[in-house]
């Protein structure tokens, strides 16, 4: 039978399906100002492991977004506040933050965000925490073409980097929809384009994909597989066959649960001090 269509109310409010013991515990640091751009002050929220001692460092997550609702702030949704929640009950800082991408020509100007929130958490890791070498960025959707930039600069601190349900092909347009992206713009920031050599190895990837989703996101999911084996990458793929787009909040299932504790055991394996 085919699941219905989620509301926006549904997709704001809806939380993590998967749980760990611990997440009650946590306790945010909020509204914290990464970005001051005119009168635009840009916010993240902390998610410090419960108990960690003054002058301690921990690596950290970064959870990417793409567009949300009209209204929405990312990090006051409930799938970010469950995610920022499921890092710290893993032993890990989680950050969310609030980016200016809505589509189309505001990419590079959210993508300069991204990047300067990147670089204010590294720039500020012992006040937040923050153990500076060791981090991954987890895109959600529409924030996968922020990937791009961080794979093609394969910085060292960054240890792996997660997918899920990502756009990570913009090479070609949208079906049905008025495409304003200059080609170079949309093939800088598609991350298959940035698999081949590079300034260092590729970090680990893990991407995970909806079969239900819209089949041009799956096709350029699948080119960026398919890339990433073809260069022999680390790749781990996870795919829930009956998942929805946003599968980790709108299905609960046990194969959701089983792909985001495989996507935190993922993290928390390549962020340990051991690799």
């Amino acid at each position: 039978m085919t699941k219905p269509p989620p509301s926006l109310e549904e997709i704001v409010k809806s939380r993590v399906v998967h749980r760990l013991p611990g997440m009650e515990a946590v306790t945010a640091r909020r509204g914290l100002v990464y970005k001051t751009e005119g009168e635009t002050r840009l916010e993240m929220d902390l998610y410090p492991p419960p108990g960690l001692e003054a002058g301690a460092r921990r690596p950290a997550v970064v959870f990417v977004h793409g567009p949300v609702p009209p209204g929405a702030k990312a990090k006051g949704m409930g799938v970010f506040l469950s995610y920022g929640e499921l890092a710290a009950a893993s032993g890990l800082v989680g950050i969310t933050f609030d980016h200016r991408f809505s589509g189309g020509e505001t990419l590079i100007q959210a993508a300069g965000d991204v990047s300067d929130l990147l670089a204010h958490v590294r720039q500020e890791a012992g006040a937040l925490g923050v153990d500076p070498e060791r981090m991954v960025v987890w895109a959600f959707s529409g924030g996968g073409p922020f990937l791009a930039p961080l794979l093609a600069e394969r910085p060292g601190w960054l240890r792996a980097v997660v997918a899920f349900y990502a756009f990570l092909d913009m090479q070609v347009p949208p079906p049905g929809q008025p495409d304003t992206l200059d080609p170079e713009v949309r093939r800088r920031f598609s991350p298959v384009v940035h698999l081949g050599p590079g300034p260092r190895p590729l970090p680990p990837l893990l991407v995970a994909r909806a079969g239900l989703d819209h089949p041009f996101l799956n096709e350029g999911i699948d080119r960026f597989v398919q890339e990433a084996l073809a260069r022999n990458a680390s790749l781990d793929l996870l795919n829930h066959a009956e998942g929805r787009h946003g599968f980790d909040i709108l299905d609960d299932d046990a194969r959701s649960r089983a792909i985001v504790a495989h996507a935190l055991a993922f993290v928390s394996a390549h962020l340990s001090p051991l690799l």
